[in-house]
């Protein structure tokens, strides 16, 4: 499908590329007479601001896979899918107040270096190769791949060449210059990012109200589906296996959120290069905001999408580009590229680059965190201890490009897997459980000890696998449970915080790990403009909870 970009199309897009290249490049740039230092690399030199701080975790958040999959799943299922947006404003402000003061505390480069700070350095070894295997071959080459298909889908280029061109992009600005480099063009792909996703929005409200605007358009498909406005799913939907009743409040979302948010090194990677405890938090509060709005222009668009392809008179409106391609709940993906195909010219030109800003800050993010954990937790431990600044410097930019070229290897393959990215994220979820219950027991439970954490890691696969391979035939059986996928990964974090804690207990006969971390009541203070940001986030939910519970 193409979507019949016009000269102002492209010339829009050419400019966003040249933009992101000369701030990157010129970001990336040695001071007179200066050497970059790690910390220059690695950690933008411990010198973003809050706004910074909160634009780049949106921008490395935000990608393909928000645009056309969440779009997709308003399309095929409604608003409930927002949980992750909206979920994830909570989890941010759970992260600022009680994780990053300590990570902050610690001054740690990466996840990793925490683990060994806490438990050992074979445990912080197992789990950097398993995090670089992770990002190269799960988080990369999905970005690529998903990104790549996106661009087929909208403007016609060849698969290959679009996981070669996404990867050459990102590669241009974010390999020389590291995380600051990544940090300030991602200020910039987030107005791309929202400015986009906003004339979507405005284009698909329009178009259901007949022209009478968005106001108009949000009513209307209210009362066309308002079925797709409940946020907790009952049993008969079909969508509840993905997004389980009431258990998505109170259960495995917390899982996936607090994982992805708190102990990710591409995630919190920014939050660690702040200038301060205070200015990291700020930046946090920043993005939780964001946060709220996400879902108004990846979801709402799909939503709209479904009302204008059920009523024959809107579609008939559109003429004949409206009928090319056009998407079904079998193939709801298409809701967001069959859009884009609708706006205007020019602005066709101004949603892509916002895709490809969504595409290419996730990439870049990634290749940097990559090389970040290769470099400091596996180069200069076992291979170069007494590596230099330019040394090691020079190691993280080669070690992303060569991750980078395995990711455009693996990328493609992924074509040969049904619903990748649905595939990956069930199975990375089989791991996430265990490594979430090591940190949170690790931070705040003094008694925990290597030996445990090790043992909860490695048995909290066998009893995620006991929750995921039962037949649905078999879920009455008592030694078998078929549960959905959010409520298997709460069930599992649950088991493995339980086998982490009685084999403490018996190790050191319920004295306290020698590792353990003291943990005082001044160290999770907070300014008074974090809490009242975080009660009016906070309430904003209760109130979107209240209006479209069922």
């Amino acid at each position: 499908m193409s979507t019949n970009f016009e000269l102002i199309d492209y010339l829009i897009f050419i400019g966003y590329a040249i933009l992101i290249l000369g701030i990157g490049l010129w970001v990336s740039r040695d001071k007179k007479g200066q050497q970059k230092t790690a910390e220059d690399y690695f950690l933008a030199s411990k010198s973003l601001p809050w706004w910074a701080i909160g634009a780049s975790l949106i921008a490395a958040n935000i990608s393909a896979e928000q645009f056309i999959g969440m779009s997709g799943s308003g399309f095929a299922s409604g608003l409930a899918i927002a949980s992750y947006e909206w979920m994830a404003a909570i989890t941010l402000i759970i992260v600022g107040k009680y994780f990053l003061p300590i990570f902050i505390k610690k001054g740690i480069y990466t996840i990793p270096g925490f683990v060994e700070s806490r438990y050992s350095t074979n445990l912080k070894t197992i789990l950097a190769i398993f995090w670089i295997a992770l990002y190269v071959f799960v988080n990369l080459a999905s970005v690529l791949y998903l990104g790549a298909l996106a661009l087929e889908t909208i403007i016609g280029v060849p698969l290959i060449y679009g996981v070669i061109g996404l990867a050459l992009f990102a590669a241009a600005y974010s390999l020389y210059g590291g995380l600051s480099a990544v940090a300030w063009t991602d200020v910039i792909q987030v107005v791309f990012l929202i400015l986009g996703g906003v004339v979507t929005t405005y284009l698909a409200l329009n178009t259901v109200s007949g022209g009478e605007g968005i106001i108009s358009g949000f009513k209307t498909i209210y009362n066309e589906v308002p079925d797709r406005f409940e946020m907790i799913l009952d049993k008969s939907n079909p969508e509840y296996k993905n997004l389980p009743g009431i258990g998505v409040l109170v259960g495995g979302m917390w899982v996936a959120n607090l994982y992805y948010w708190g102990f990710n090194q591409y995630i919190i990677q920014r939050t660690l290069a702040a200038k301060s405890l205070k200015e990291s938090q700020k930046g946090i509060l920043f993005a939780a905001f964001l946060k709220l709005i996400i879902p108004v222009i990846v979801v709402i668009p799909g939503i709209a999408a479904y009302v204008i392809v059920n009523d024959p008179e809107l579609l008939a409106s559109l003429g004949d580009i409206g009928q090319k391609n056009l998407p079904s709940v079998g193939q709801a993906d298409k809701a967001y590229p069959w859009l884009l195909q609708l706006l205007p010219v020019g602005m066709k030109g101004l949603a892509f680059a916002a895709l490809s800003a969504a595409i290419v800050s996730s990439l870049a993010s990634m290749l940097n965190s990559t090389s970040t954990i290769f470099t400091m937790d596996i180069y200069k431990p076992y291979i170069n201890k007494n590596a230099n600044d330019k040394t090691t410097v020079n190691v993280g930019r080669l070690s992303a490009g060569v991750a980078l070229i395995i990711g455009c290897i693996v990328a493609p393959l992924l074509g040969g897997i049904d619903q990748a990215f649905q595939f990956i994220q069930e199975y990375t979820g089989v791991v996430s459980p265990g490594i979430l219950a090591v940190f949170l027991l690790g931070l705040f439970w003094k008694k925990t000890t290597n030996k445990g954490a090790i043992v909860g890691v490695l048995s909290s696969i066998p009893i995620a696998m006991y929750f995921k391979v039962a037949p649905k035939e078999w879920s009455t059986n008592l030694f078998f449970v078929n549960v959905p996928f959010l409520d298997q990964m709460g069930y599992t974090l649950l088991l493995t915080m339980l086998v982490i804690g009685v084999f403490s207990y018996i190790q050191h006969q319920g004295k306290d790990d020698e590792k353990g971390i003291s943990i005082t009541k001044d160290l999770f203070k907070t300014s008074p403009l974090f809490n009242i940001g975080a009660f009016t986030i906070m309430i904003i939910l209760v109130v979107l909870y209240a209006l479209f519970w069922s």
